[in-house]
């Protein structure tokens, strides 16, 4: 190892992010203790606490860091390739499993359940996807899927798709669900022509649709809580 860094086993005991963790567990270590583990050593002027401490003091919080790409990462001095891979592989995983737990929702009850369902998946893109959630008779979601991506400004939707999705799912009833990336919650006429054109299609086939949501970084729009269904 090159004797200009400062490796977790040089530094002092308190000092020592894995021992610590090993020791009073993971609760007890700060964001940049934690992200000191995943980057394991700092730079010949900077231990691996003190980089991440500035990552984080620049980046403000781990939302805004699990937004950042690889290249975005590699602008801090002493964050190379692997270690930008690293931290975005980690933050990744966090997300996916917030998204397993939400999951094992009983069923869908109101708006806010699919949004926090939904929210860790879509809500912090910086491009709009198009999703369902397909439901059984209890309404307990069967599956998600994603329909359509698209870019900043919007996506198009497959109406034929949504139901033969949703006949191969066994799926009695639906919600639709998209992100803003801008942040705006009001729905567009586009928004309403499809959600319209989904819900009369699901009438004659005998498939609900019992929502839409927009959702954005920390809130939603429901069609059904504001009147539109």
């Amino acid at each position: 190892m090159n004797e200009g860094h400062f490796a977790i086993k040089d530094w002092s005991e308190d000092d020592k992010p894995r021992e610590k963790l090993m020791a009073k567990g993971k609760v007890a270590l700060s964001d940049a203790e934690l992200l000191a583990i995943l980057i394991g050593s700092g730079s010949r002027n900077e231990s691996a606490v003190a980089l991440s401490q500035r990552i984080l003091a620049s980046s403000k919080n781990l939302n805004a860091l699990g937004k950042m790409s690889i290249s975005q990462l590699m602008q801090f001095k002493g964050i190379g390739e692997a270690k930008a891979i690293a931290i975005v592989a980690a933050l990744e995983l966090g997300r996916r499993q917030r998204s397993e737990e939400v999951i094992k929702l009983k069923s869908i009850t109101s708006s806010k359940s699919v949004f926090e369902l939904m929210q860790p998946i879509i809500g912090e893109l910086p491009h709009e996807e198009f999703w369902v959630l397909f439901l059984n008779n209890s309404n307990k979601v069967i599956c998600k899927t994603q329909l359509s991506k698209g870019g900043i400004a919007g996506t198009i939707v497959d109406v034929r798709l949504v139901f033969k999705l949703a006949f191969e799912n066994g799926a009695t009833a639906l919600i639709l669900c998209h992100n803003h990336p801008s942040g705006a919650l009001l729905p567009s006429n586009a928004d309403r022509q499809i959600t319209t054109k989904i819900k009369t299609s699901g009438e004659v086939l005998d498939v609900k649709v019992l929502d839409h949501l927009i959702i954005t970084e920390s809130k939603y729009y429901s069609f059904v809580d504001e009147g539109i269904f």
